[in-house]
């Protein structure tokens, strides 16, 4: 019989809430694996992962290799002997990895696959106004995403979600999908499936800074969701020049849509009190949220009773 001994890949707090569902669920936690440490802020202080901090807390065996290639790192992981390794938002495994357990190593993905491969599943569901989203378990082979099925669970995306709120709710379906799925591999009533073909395959490629600027050319509708898609973080950023010809930049954190007749892409309304509004091709987008760079999340409200935007026009 199987000890159900299985080594954990993570890193962040979405990561946490399935690992905390395998110790709870009674499961082997023979080791678990995270990235180094790291320093961060101004005074350049080390900083764990949230996997390791619940490492720590729970007194689980960690490793925090610097290569996954490196010899000592994969001499330590089979001395372990799990049966089988569980990844869930971790960097892409070699095949010397992957490979090891006798029954495989699966993920856990943000999105109902085959759509939505890549890093960032959940910010381009919302960004490209998805209805329906889920997470999905699956084998790991040597194509990014792409390898067999085991378990999937579908989610309705809400005109009020965000990047934040989906997030949330993923990971909570996501704890309980992973250790249904370790329940089928050990009770062998799981049958892998590969993906199904589909014709027109969305990507969910990595976002950086130059991505987060909002494309005012589009419609009101697909503005508001690309704001929503990158809400709280990375977040969608407007650029604007002031009176005085400076160039400022605002994260833009919520916003509505608010649909009629407008001749002039970039068109800034204001009243200077509660009421900022940016022209797109078919109406306004109301700004509801901002945040200047090195400031806080404020209201529209806060932000217009410190800056006087009547001059200000917007980079598009």
């Amino acid at each position: 019989m199987m000890n159900k001994r299985i080594v954990f890949f993570g890193t962040p707090d979405f990561a946490v809430a399935s690992l905390d569902a395998i110790v709870a669920a009674g499961y082997d936690v023979a080791a678990v694996v995270t990235v180094p440490d790291s320093r961060s802020g101004r005074g350049m202080k080390v900083a764990y992962s949230p996997v390791k901090d619940y490492a720590l807390a729970h007194q689980l065996p960690l490793l925090q290799p610097e290569k996954l290639r490196d010899p000592l790192f994969l001499q330590q992981l089979a001395q372990y002997q799990a049966d089988v390794f569980v990844v869930v938002a971790f960097r892409m495994l070699p095949q010397l990895v992957w490979a090891m357990p006798p029954l495989g190593t699966f993920n856990l993905h943000a999105s109902l696959l085959p759509q939505y491969r890549g890093a960032a599943p959940i910010n381009w569901a919302i960004i490209n106004g998805e209805k329906e989203t889920g997470v999905t378990t699956f084998l790991l082979n040597d194509r990014i995403d792409e390898g067999h099925l085991l378990l999937q669970q579908s989610t309705p995306i809400s005109d009020d979600d965000n990047a934040e709120t989906l997030y949330d709710r993923l990971a909570a379906m996501g704890r309980d999908l992973v250790v249904k799925t370790l329940d089928g591999l050990f009770s062998h009533s799981l049958h892998p499936q590969a993906q199904p073909h589909v014709d027109t395959l969305k990507p969910a490629p990595k976002i950086f800074k130059p991505d987060c600027l909002i494309p005012w050319h589009r419609s009101g509708i697909e503005i508001c969701n690309f704001i929503r898609g990158l809400s709280p973080y990375p977040a969608a950023v407007a650029r604007f020049v002031n009176a005085k010809g400076q160039e400022v930049s605002l994260k833009i954190f919520n916003s509505s849509f608010e649909k009629c007749d407008n001749s002039y892409i970039g068109a800034i309304l204001t009243n200077s009190k509660n009421e900022l509004k940016i022209g797109v091709n078919d109406g306004f987008v109301r700004i509801l949220s901002v945040q200047m760079s090195g400031k806080k999340k404020i209201t529209v409200d806060e932000f217009l009773r410190g800056y006087n935007v009547t001059d200000w026009k917007l980079i598009i």
